[in-house]
């Protein structure tokens, strides 16, 4: 097993790697550099999409709730929440790669992900493809959320399938790896210590020193118009690194391609998988607080929780929205509050709004992450927080989820 050190955009051969010098860490530097800059356009410009998304995929819904089934107009209906539903993704998408994609990490067995997605992979691929695991047997534990590690291996198994028109193979190798301060000092971003290794690899195409030097970028597709969205690999590079992981890709035309994905094994393997609920609607009587700026937004989320029974005070700000909790005369049990907003962020709200009633429970949302709630990228465990754009279902089982929690 390889278990040379990873790091991003580095040009590796399989057969004859070149020895890394100040030349080409200093390339490696600039191109970390133009990522991050890029990342940063990417999820300001995803934040704005997501409100507008949030009110798109809202009212659909609202209207489809009023629609009868044999209406002609439903038909438009589903067509425009599945229109924007494809837009949120390739939003998340984005996000990810900004790293500003919320993670719920959880401790997980790589090979259980992988064992898990075997036979969805296979159906994926194809029949000319063969799908081959080698998986370690005694493999560490890792923290990142189940769904982006998912991701990861789809992306990349997908990525490998497009590479192999005429089939091929594909394998899924896991592994324990160590990086030491020596091996370190030849790869920028790379720290030393326990890894676990998820590599994907191909018999496929191959790709060119340009090539292996954009794919990580958005947008940038080798694939005919209209079979590639460019954001695959984008995707991938953000959840690695928001992961505090690394992902190397060597690779030469004609030769097949691999990529190896590192995560921090972590020693503490107590914790379990969280099992998903199941979605439905949820409804109540309490009292919340909305707050939101965008006018839109607040208005779909106010009308949503009313029909879901819940009592709504709503105000467009936060220092409104401490006059609107000073002349309530009854309690407020829920704050549900948008993240950015002008003069007064949603955490300030929150902590003021704590003052005047202990007892009230707090529901941050927002179009992309603030580093008031989430640190590094990851979900701190006593913030709640949902995502724009969200559902009605989605919405209303999140608020009643935090209400019957216990305090």
């Amino acid at each position: 097993m390889d278990t040379s050190p990873p790091d991003l955009d580095v040009d590796c051969s399989a057969h004859s790697p070149e020895p890394v010098n100040f030349s080409q860490t200093q390339f490696q530097r600039q191109q970390s550099q133009k990522l991050e800059a890029i990342g940063q356009l990417a999820g300001g410009i995803a934040h704005d999409f997501n409100n507008m998304l949030t009110a798109i995929i809202g009212y659909t819904d609202l209207s489809l709730r009023r629609v009868g089934l044999e209406n002609p107009i439903r038909r438009n209906l589903e067509e425009t929440k599945k229109a924007a539903e494809r837009a949120a993704s390739l939003v998340r998408q984005l996000l990810a790669f900004s790293r500003k994609q919320i993670l719920e990490p959880k401790v997980l067995d790589l090979n259980d992900v992988v064992k898990d997605m075997e036979k969805m992979l296979t159906r994926l691929i194809g029949e000319n493809i063969k799908l081959a695991t080698k998986l370690e047997p005694d493999l560490g534990s890792v923290k990142a959320d189940p769904s982006q590690v998912e991701q990861i291996i789809m992306n990349l198994v997908v990525n490998a399938r497009d590479a192999m028109p005429r089939g091929g193979k594909v394998t899924i190798e896991t592994a324990n790896v160590t990086f030491d301060h020596q091996t370190v000092l030849m790869h920028v971003s790379v720290k030393p210590g326990e890894y676990v290794m998820l590599a994907v690899s191909d018999t496929g195409s191959g790709m060119d020193r340009e090539t292996q030097r954009r794919i990580f970028e958005p947008f940038f597709t080798t694939k005919d118009v209209g079979k590639g969205t460019g954001l695959g690999l984008s995707t991938v590079y953000g959840i690695v690194k928001q992961s505090d992981g690394n992902i190397w890709v060597y690779s030469e035309p004609g030769l097949g391609t691999m990529f190896k994905v590192y995560l921090p094994r972590i020693d503490n393997a107590n914790e379990v998988i969280c099992e998903k609920q199941e979605t439905v609607l949820l409804r109540g009587t309490e009292t919340i607080l909305l707050v939101e700026d965008e006018e839109v937004v607040r208005g779909l989320t106010k009308s949503i929780l009313m029909q879901a029974g819940y009592n709504v005070l709503d105000a467009k700000g936060g220092e409104e929205a401490i006059r609107v909790c000073r002349a309530h005369t009854g309690p407020i049990d829920l704050l549900l509050t948008d993240v950015v907003m002008p003069e007064v962020s949603g955490k300030e709200v929150a902590d003021r709004l704590l003052e005047l009633q202990p007892s009230i429970r707090v529901l941050f949302m927002s179009g992309y992450t603030d580093e008031a709630i989430v640190q590094h990228g990851v979900l701190d465990a006593n913030v709640e927080f949902i995502q724009k754009p969200f559902t009605w279902l989605g919405l209303t089982r999140k608020v009643r989820d935090v209400l019957n929690r216990e305090a």
